[in-house]
């Protein structure tokens, strides 16, 4: 390898926006909006989020008829 052309290779913390924060070692700090400590698939609380009617239009449209 060449000497002097790599990026530093610092550790790092990466924080989400609910709190929690993670030691580890890249080239650049991270700020992330969802992590494993509360993303849905992970903790089970699964949430449907309806804006202005979108899940309603969409049920009403492809609804199979008897």
């Amino acid at each position: 390898m060449k000497p002097d052309i790599h990026p530093q290779y610092n550790p790092v913390t990466i924080s989400c926006a609910c709190g929690a924060k993670y030691e580890t070692r890249s080239t650049k700090v991270y700020n992330v909006d969802v992590c494993s400590a509360c993303h849905p698939f992970f903790t089970g609380k699964s949430k449907m989020l309806d804006t202005e009617g979108r899940v309603e239009r969409f049920r009403k449209k492809y609804a199979m008829k008897k």
